[in-house]
């Protein structure tokens, strides 16, 4: 029997293979905004954050207020590309398949953006709508651990029986905070050297770069 009663997805880079695809069209739309940004320094900046957090950080650095457009052309791009290039990441969809814990996923983005995924990947129906996001369901994104204790709460299970997979340290320390075991996963194409190393630094319990290591881990107890 799983030590675990249930399994909290983050979405970007732990389900949908995204954080490149949406770090290199927000690269791009600052770089048009006149703030030189490269895919690493989007990557480093701004991954595993909600909009809300992203744009002070965005103005701060442009030394003014974003353009109001920006969030919309953002969204549109993303969208347009995950319709023909959006893939889930290595692993997930048979590692979903196989495991029987209630999951959810908690995630900084948008619940349109997620939904698409899920329903271009397949795998709608295995969340039943549990789809918790920061943008809307919390006042604190990560890394404050409110989005992991709303979907605990929500799903009726002790943040203590919850396993969090993770792929920022962003998410891992919310998840710490949260008081669940976290994995970080390097599984996905945004997954840069150190990074695992930044993981365990974040706090994760343990670090796996692939779903095999996740399931190795649950069934280990």
């Amino acid at each position: 029997m799983s030590r675990y009663d249930l399994i909290i997805f983050d979405y970007d880079g732990v389900v949908a293979d995204s954080e490149l695809l949406n770090n290199r069209v927000l690269a791009e739309l600052l770089t048009e905004c006149g703030l030189e940004t490269g895919l690493d320094e989007a990557l480093s900046t701004y991954m595993g954050k909600r909009w809300l957090d992203c744009l002070p950080l965005i103005e701060r650095r442009m030394g003014g207020p974003c353009p109001g457009h920006f969030h919309g052309e953002w969204t549109r791009r993303c969208h347009d590309r995950a319709a023909v290039e959006l893939n889930p990441v290595p692993g997930f969809v048979e590692f979903l398949a196989a495991r029987r814990e209630s999951r959810c996923i908690a995630s900084s983005s948008p619940v349109r953006w997620i939904e698409m995924g899920l329903e271009r990947f397949g795998v709608a129906a295995a969340f039943g709508g549990s789809i918790f996001s920061a943008a809307v369901h919390v006042g604190r994104g990560k890394p404050h651990p409110d989005l992991f204790l709303h979907a605990a709460s929500a799903m009726a299970v002790d943040p203590a029986r919850a396993l969090v997979i993770e792929d920022t340290p962003t998410g891992v320390r919310a998840g710490v905070a949260a008081g669940m075991t976290v994995v970080g996963l390097c599984a996905g194409g945004h997954i840069r050297d150190g990074h695992a190393d930044r993981l365990d630094a974040a706090g994760a319990h343990h670090v796996v770069q692939d779903y095999a290591g996740v399931a190795a881990l649950i069934e280990a107890g």
